[in-house]
């Protein structure tokens, strides 16, 4: 029977792992771009509410861990390793949303080049273009739309949809615009079609880069399945191969051994990610808010 102290060890070492792991998810959390001036961030309501399903599969997980292995580390890192499996292994939604943005602001770029060769402005080739556009920039064109139709200057109408879209990308065509519309030179035809060149140029490496990495990270998924999957089952049909783990120094190599493997889980992951280029177009409060 274990004694009451050794219990408090190996729940406090559990606590430990738990808390190492939350920082580990919290530093490869990205920081928002915009922080409300009063409220300074996602109450704990908040944070619990967009984890949505996944706490209470996790929760499940990490007791049926602790059920089965007796190991308070083993259930915690579990648990863990369910709730933030999104914020470890889910970034090509975030690349599927980027690739979108880009191709969507392609597609328009080239729209706005044929509808200004008709010899139209851009106060109202913008409008015309912005229904037709994908649904990725739909809404922030149809919000540089309204800005127009309340007489809002152009240049800082532009300047507010470049703060709106927050893409690299976006900041050398809006650029482009705000100088055509500040000069009213001739040439924007063909300044859009480089552009729309460029911007398709960059699409398609960014496909190949993102077919390269989405490899690394099924690597790293199936690394993962196959060690929980191989020490649940030493655990099941070997239990004296792995009765060290059960003793309190037992918890404290296996803290040591998680804590590697989760940096070794972190490093495979920054190599699987994509880093956006700074932004050069931004507004004072833009730049606060940054």
């Amino acid at each position: 029977m274990t004694t009451s102290p050794t219990l408090l060890m190996v729940v406090l070492l559990g606590a430990v792992v738990g808390v190492g792991l939350l920082l580990l998810v919290q530093s490869m959390s990205p920081a928002p771009v915009q922080r409300s001036v009063k409220g300074g961030g996602p109450s704990l309501t908040e944070r619990l509410a967009a984890l949505g399903r996944r706490l209470p599969l996790g929760i499940g997980a990490g007791v049926l861990i602790l059920v089965l292995t007796r190991w308070v580390v083993a259930a915690v890192a579990v648990a863990a390793l369910v709730v933030f499996w999104n914020k470890l292994f889910g970034s090509s939604r975030t690349e599927r949303a980027g690739l979108a943005r880009l191709e969507g602001l392609a597609t328009w770029t080239e729209s706005l080049r044929d509808t200004v060769a008709g010899a139209i402005g851009l106060e109202q080739a913008i409008p015309a273009t912005a229904h037709a556009a994908a649904d990725s920039i739909r809404p922030q064109l149809l919000a540089l739309s309204d800005r127009l139709r309340v007489r809002v200057p152009l240049p800082e109408a532009l300047q507010r949809f470049a703060d709106d879209m927050d893409d690299a990308g976006a900041d050398l065509i809006i650029a482009a615009l705000i100088l055509n519309s500040r000069l009213r030179g001739p040439g924007l035809r063909q300044v859009l079609t480089s552009l729309a060149h460029a911007a398709r140029e960059e699409l398609e490496m960014r496909q190949r880069v993102n077919a390269g990495r989405r490899a690394t990270q099924r690597s790293v998924q199936i690394v993962v399945g196959v060690t929980v999957a191989f020490v649940l089952g030493l655990r099941l049909l070997n239990p004296s191969y792995v009765e060290p783990y059960g003793t309190p120094f037992g918890q404290v190599m296996l803290v040591v051994i998680l804590f590697f493997f989760g940096a070794g889980i972190f490093w495979l992951r920054r190599l699987s990610q994509f880093e956006a280029p700074e932004r050069f177009l931004r507004t004072l409060e833009s730049r606060r808010a940054a």
